[in-house]
């Protein structure tokens, strides 16, 4: 791939997931901010540009068969995909980090009272994202789905309840915006998920579940961003 100022983060890192890391180590949004270019992203994060680009250049040289995985699938295989491995994820670590955060923020909240908004912050996002995931499940990805039907049978899609794609996934996205900012916040009050000296077994257990929950949500929001919803408005125009 060949990487220059212009090119999109969330095209780099279709390209080579591997290069994920490097945008995060350099406090650039990959996901969510996807459609900003490198020149971009390293002005507003005070990053050296040809610098992180020498970098990216180096990183994404290299094969990554998860990618390669990913971009080979369809877009019904995709909505499959982000089902079984994110939002099945989602649903079962939930309840585990809000029972935990209510433990700790008990045990814990007068020495460290950060826990009691980081654990109101994930109660909220848990909300959000179960009622996120059941409108892509009942409503968007199906819809996607039935795109590629129509393409593949070479007929007609009909009309959606909500005009074209575009709509909900412009409703996704912002979605997606707010529940990134609140992790950027309990990012933040945790001091980036740092274990204090005084934590015990479960505050320590906890704050590693919720480095990975953050971690399995941004590449979440990024297929989602950055691969499936630009292809499913392309093939929506394609069949208009």
């Amino acid at each position: 791939m060949n990487i220059s100022s212009d090119t999109q983060i969330g095209e780099v890192v279709k390209h080579n997931f591997k290069t994920a890391s490097l945008f995060q180590a350099n406090n650039i949004d990959f996901c969510c901010g996807g459609k900003k270019t490198i020149q971009e992203a390293c002005v507003e994060a005070g990053v050296e540009t040809s610098h992180l680009i020498a970098e990216l250049t180096d990183v994404a040289g290299h094969s990554d068969p998860d990618s390669e995985y990913i971009n080979q699938l369809n877009l019904s295989e995709l909505c499959n995909y982000i089902i079984k491995r994110h939002h099945s994820y989602v649903r079962t670590t939930i309840p585990f980090l809000l029972r935990n955060l209510d433990k700790i923020s008990d045990v814990h909240g007068k020495n460290h009272p950060e826990l009691l908004e980081v654990n109101r912050l994930f109660g909220e996002c848990a909300g959000a994202l179960t009622m996120h995931m059941q409108k892509e499940e009942m409503m968007l990805f199906p819809y996607i789905q039935l795109l590629e039907e129509a393409q593949r049978n070479n007929v007609s899609h009909g009309k959606s309840p909500f005009g074209t794609v575009a709509n909900p996934i412009s409703a996704m996205i912002a979605e997606h915006q707010t529940e990134g900012e609140r992790f950027d916040s309990i990012a933040s009050l945790t001091d980036n998920y740092r274990i204090p000296e005084d934590a015990c077994t479960t505050y320590e257990v906890t704050l590693k579940h919720l480095r990975d929950f953050e971690d399995d949500l941004h590449r979440h929001i990024h297929l989602e961003n950055n691969i499936l919803f630009p292809k499913a408005i392309e093939l929506e125009k394609k069949l208009s």
